[in-house]
């Protein structure tokens, strides 16, 4: 039972016919009504979410009636909107088969340029990514020369990681309290690939999936493009809800579930351990697999780093847990090294899903992540500290300049989710780029449309000086007014 899991290959033919329902697209876009023109306003919106990964592409879009009823709109409008959306490169027709999404010339999906980084000189708020120290990097460099010369004379494929680092990786699952083999471990290029080599095993299209809401929003976009359907259960200032948990594992049934219970991304809630507990017998009896983002759980702020989720499986730590880390929140996201933990004929089999897109990692990188892991115990601390002074630099800003929006400081992680008290988060963020801040509402850590408006996800990645002035430039813009409806423009997101 602990080993067995429902592998079942997608056809080709179920990928290719799909259609977004009229009603589940008008839950999406905004309300015409208070535009002009309508089917303007209505096709810049469908494009931000193509763009977006929102609507995925090569999707057939609703008949035009169809979206009309669902919008309250005429006919009329929804056909303006689709040749304007045909026009821009945004879609395209087949004869008798529909309209289906597309992407112009010229653009790239914001799941790429996010990524990218600004090209501007904006204070960067959007990405919760720490860097790494330039004389660290220099030294670790310097140590795996030696290393490195021994492997160049080798092929250098490693599907499965380096052994050496999987090894490492193993040992440090053991020393948390979790025994494990390095059988039992995949080296992926970062968490969000060991995310999507799972999903692609255990999902086929149209799987139920259960996340959390809010959640982080490159995983959702992953279930997005996997064409699963997600079932969210909330997650508020105060954690999570068990019982709602275990009705929807029971009821719903889920394929996976994935979840981030050690300092929530975005929340920076810490899920208790009697509710892990619960939460693994409730999968256990509805057969999902549960899939634990602990790419967060050594920053712990304000007490000690939380044990593994899976030391509450069985005995041996073996079960449908699949636990996936990665370097990028601790060290510095350009490493590109992440990995799982997870029952060694699982691993096997995602190793040969992984070698049919990249055969494996650089050896060059594990090797330098193999050298900054061993001293962990003298890296990580520094980092603590600077995270707890700019935490408490941030929330000191915040009272300064914005008293009215309230937080819970979390135990650890790397932002806060602040509560602006109106549902003003879209619009401030298009008007904080005007003063040189780049920041994301909390609508893009939602599961369906329209959610935490309310919210903002603040990092305290950067230096004190840098959270002040922010802070600072939010409160300005605040006051100076927020445009309304908020405008389309601001694409892409810049979400990490």
């Amino acid at each position: 039972m602990a080993d067995a899991h429902p592998f079942r290959p997608v056809d080709r033919v179920e990928r290719t016919q799909r259609t977004l329902g009229s009603r589940q697209l008008a839950a999406m876009l905004p309300d015409p009504s208070g535009a002009r023109p309508a089917y303007r306003h209505l096709a810049r919106a469908l494009s931000a979410l193509i763009l977006d990964g929102r609507i995925a592409l090569h999707v057939r879009l609703p008949a035009e009636r169809e979206l009309a009823t669902a919008l309250h709109t005429s006919r009329a409008t929804i056909t303006a909107v689709y040749d304007l959306l045909r026009e821009s490169g945004y879609a395209h027709s087949r004869q008798g088969s529909g309209t289906w999404t597309a992407l112009p010339d010229g653009r790239a999906p914001s799941g790429i340029t996010r990524l990218l980084g600004p090209q501007d000189t904006a204070i960067d708020l959007a990405r919760a990514a720490p860097g790494l120290p330039e004389q660290t990097l220099t030294e670790a460099l310097a140590r795996i020369a030696p290393q490195l010369a021994e492997h160049v004379h080798t092929p250098g494929y490693h599907p499965y990681g380096l052994p050496e680092l999987r090894a490492a990786v193993a040992e440090r699952f053991t020393r948390r309290g979790l025994a494990t083999v390095p059988e039992q471990i995949l080296v992926t290029s970062g968490a969000q690939h060991a995310l999507t080599l799972v999903l692609g095993l255990l999902c086929r299209s149209g799987d139920r999936v259960m996340v959390e809401n809010p959640s982080y929003p490159n995983a959702l976009d992953a279930m997005r493009r996997g064409r699963l359907r997600t079932v969210s259960v909330p997650v508020t200032d105060t954690g999570w809800d068990i019982e709602i948990i275990e009705s929807t594992l029971r009821q719903v049934v889920p394929q996976l579930a994935y979840l981030i219970p050690d300092f929530h991304n975005p929340t920076g809630c810490l899920m208790p351990e009697d509710e892990r507990v619960r939460t693994l017998r409730a999968a256990r009896r509805s057969g999902t697999w549960l899939v634990i983002d602990e790419t967060l759980a050594d920053l712990a702020l304000d007490l000690p780093s939380p044990p593994p989720f899976a030391t509450h499986t069985t005995p041996d730590g073996t079960g449908q847990v699949i636990t996936i880390g990665s370097m990028s929140k601790t060290h510095w996201g350009g490493l590109r090294i992440g990995w799982l933990r997870a029952p060694a004929r699982l691993v096997t089999e995602l190793a040969g899903q992984r070698v049919a897109t990249d055969m494996g990692g650089s050896v060059l990188d594990q090797l330098l992540a193999l050298t900054l892991l061993a001293p962990a115990g003298e890296l990580l601390p520094p980092r603590l500290d600077q995270l707890r002074g700019r935490r408490t630099a941030l929330a000191a800003a915040l009272t300064e300049h914005l008293p009215q929006w309230t937080w819970q400081l979390p135990p650890g992680g790397l932002s806060l989710w602040v509560d602006l008290g109106a549902p003003v988060a879209s619009a401030l963020a298009e008007r904080a780029l005007d003063y040189g801040v780049r920041i994301e509402g909390g609508t893009h850590f939602a599961t369906d449309p329209g959610l935490f408006e309310q919210r903002l996800r603040i990092p305290y990645t950067v230096p004190p000086d840098t959270l002040h002035e922010a802070v600072r430039r939010m409160a300005t813009a605040l006051a100076d007014g927020l445009p309304h409806p908020p405008t389309t423009r601001r694409q892409p997101h810049w979400v990490a």
